[in-house]
């Protein structure tokens, strides 16, 4: 259930979000154009990875200026469009990745369950998809949450989570909640479930690991953050620096999500946070985004909390680069590693089951 398919969400009227469609492919034509005059082909890697980091990066930020732009009712509209088109253009790459998918309700939240094709799942994954508390949604991520799926050997359940600021904070965190309640009372086993997300669904995972004691969940296995939103005070030197290389907008909204929530709480932004009973955590990021120095600052934290964790930055990347450029050298070895990282949590698990 995209946000603009609940009745409490609004939507613009049917030419009105004819014309912002026009007005976004106009906009996207208009960046690609500028792409030639940034020479695409300079820099360390080689002309095809370069060129398709500029592309990317100018489609992605052109496409999030743009709709942050609109008000959110032609905002709606427009995401629900894209993700009709993603859920008909992505399924048969998710069956190409060796993945089946379905659509599920786990504790009374919406959303898409992957399963690798003609094996038994060694654990879950709970992912929160990205987006800034504020777009996106399951079917957008369908290609890389069935590799996730591939290189796991897990079933992965894309939360549709409520999202702002229809639904502020603490929505999507009581949505990610009852998700994980519901997979308890079925019988799952804490030491084969994960949480993983990227940008903003990165941070609910960390608000939800925050909220753990609060709400009386045991400890998962393991935590998987790709560019997580870990610090929403942005004030951060990479938040400028980095404005220019990233595709995040110079902008970053967060007053729709925390709707009068203190920005520097460990609720939200779990740098100062005590996180020293969080489970092992995987995180990586981009050397060139604008959350770079405050997923720097969380990565030591983990580890002056005690908290086991695998933390891998990209030198000359941007956010969430693996979902966005999975055929880079930098997103291959992420794939690799996470799957390394969640088999040696699940084969752990079983260890301690057998003793």
């Amino acid at each position: 259930m995209v946000m603009a398919s609940r009745p409490e969400v609004r939507t613009a009227a049917p030419p009105i979000a004819a014309v912002d469609t026009f007005g976004l492919a106009q906009q996207i034509t208009n960046a690609l154009a500028r792409v030639p005059f940034r020479r695409p082909w300079d820099g360390s890697s080689g002309l095809f990875h370069n060129l398709g980091q500029n592309v990317t990066r100018e489609i992605v930020r052109t496409f999030m200026g743009y709709s942050s732009s609109l008000p959110i009712e032609e905002f709606r509209s427009i995401e629900h469009g894209l993700d009709l088109l993603a859920g008909l253009a992505l399924r048969p790459v998710v069956a190409l990745e060796g993945v089946e998918q379905e659509r599920a309700e786990i504790g009374g939240v919406p959303g898409i369950r992957y399963r690798p094709k003609d094996t038994v799942p060694v654990g879950r994954i709970v992912y929160l998809h990205g987006g800034g508390y504020v777009g996106t949604s399951p079917n957008m991520y369908a290609f890389f949450t069935a590799r996730l799926a591939a290189v796991t050997g897990c079933e992965v359940f894309v939360a549709d989570y409520r999202l702002a600021p229809e639904f502020p904070f603490p929505a999507g965190l009581d949505d990610a909640v009852a998700v994980i309640e519901a997979l308890l009372d079925e019988g799952q086993d804490p030491g084969t479930l994960f949480l993983a997300g990227d940008s903003g669904g990165g941070g609910l995972v960390c608000s939800t690991v925050y909220h753990r004691r609060a709400a009386h969940l045991p400890r998962v296995a393991g935590l998987v953050l790709f560019s997580p939103e870990v610090d929403l005070l942005l004030d951060q030197p990479s938040v400028t620096e980095n404005a220019d290389s990233d595709i995040l907008p110079w902008n970053i909204p967060t007053a729709p999500y925390l709707h009068g929530q203190a920005a520097a709480d460990g609720a939200v932004s779990p740098l100062d946070a005590d996180l020293s009973d969080w489970p092992p955590v995987y995180v990586t990021w981009g050397g060139d985004e604008m959350f770079r120095d405050a997923v720097r600052r969380f990565a030591t934290h983990l580890d002056d909390c005690g908290v086991t964790s695998v933390a891998a930055e990209a030198e000359g990347l941007f956010h969430v680069y693996p979902i966005l450029m999975p055929w880079a050298d930098a997103s291959r070895e992420v794939y690799r590693e996470v799957g390394s990282f969640v088999r040696r949590r699940v084969t752990e698990a079983d260890a301690r089951g057998a003793a």
